[in-house]
């Protein structure tokens, strides 16, 4: 199908900006080679070792393993920190930053990925709203707060997905560290760094003018990341919907484009440089 119109019009939004807003999904990550884990079955298939034992997404991703089963509960987080070290982000990261820099108010993200791959692509200013992988906190809630993963190595058995010791542990106290992330039915994930991001992107938001808004492979399943896009464009509708699979823009005005995030940012900027 052709998209030349949506294309154009997103070009067009884009152009005519002050400043951008990036608000990424799991899509985003996927042009990289990383998994989205869109459902069990897309779960199970970056992760065979759990679909043997059962175990959803929802199951693995809980607090609960870390105090019950740490080993089983690093294996997973494990994993997933050395994957993410290890990826580099797509060249669409290039292109967005390149647009930003030719904006007076340049750029902000808003994710639910906790991946880093945004600050790895070279990016400031970026709001976790489900906090880092690259971050720890405490498992008993001691007084550490909040802490980098920089110098901690995770080995994992890739055919059970356990963890072997030692774990990552809390400087402060000694017990078992877990990732800063807010996990599925998480009552103890400490927010603060988060926070403190989400208020400075409150505040350069107040301070821009025009804002285009481009959101990039966020799903339906947890709308975070799609109210937060939708709020932000509600003023002058300049919304970029990009998401393959569930591309449609309910309310206001936008741009729908049911393509791959690389795909599409590649085309726009082809129309920009056009």
């Amino acid at each position: 199908m052709d998209h030349g119109g949506e294309l154009e019009h997103s070009a067009e939004l884009i152009d005519a900006a002050d400043a951008l807003l990036i608000c990424a999904g799991a899509g985003m990550g996927v042009d990289s080679g990383l998994p989205d884990f869109r459902g069990d079955e897309g779960f199970w298939r970056a992760y065979p070792p759990y679909a043997r034992l059962g175990l959803s997404f929802v199951e693995v991703a809980d607090p609960v393993h870390f105090a019950a089963d740490p080993e089983l509960a690093w294996g997973f987080y494990g994993h997933r920190l050395e994957l993410y070290r290890r990826t580099t982000p797509h060249s669409g990261f290039d292109i967005l930053r390149r647009w930003a820099a030719g904006k007076p108010g340049g750029a902000r993200v808003f994710t639910s990925n906790v991946d880093g791959q945004f600050q790895e692509a070279g990016f400031a200013g970026v709001a976790e709203v489900h906090g880092s992988i690259h971050h720890l906190q405490c498992l008993t809630g001691c007084s550490a707060g909040i802490w980098p993963a920089d110098d901690v190595t995770v080995t994992v058995d890739e055919s059970t997905m356990r963890a072997q010791e030692p774990l990552p542990s809390c400087p402060g106290c000694g017990a078992v560290a877990r990732p800063n992330i807010l996990m599925f039915g998480d009552a103890d994930w400490l927010g603060e760094r988060s926070q403190r991001q989400l208020d400075e992107l409150q505040a350069w938001r107040r301070s821009t003018g025009q804002l285009a808004v481009v959101e990039l492979g966020a799903g339906l399943a947890v709308p975070t990341v799609r109210r937060q896009a939708e709020l932000a464009s509600a003023a002058d509708g300049g919304l970029i919907r990009i998401n393959p699979r569930e591309p449609e823009i309910r309310h206001g005005r936008g741009v729908s484009l049911p393509i791959g995030a690389l795909d599409a940012l590649t085309a726009i900027d082809a129309r920009l440089n056009g």
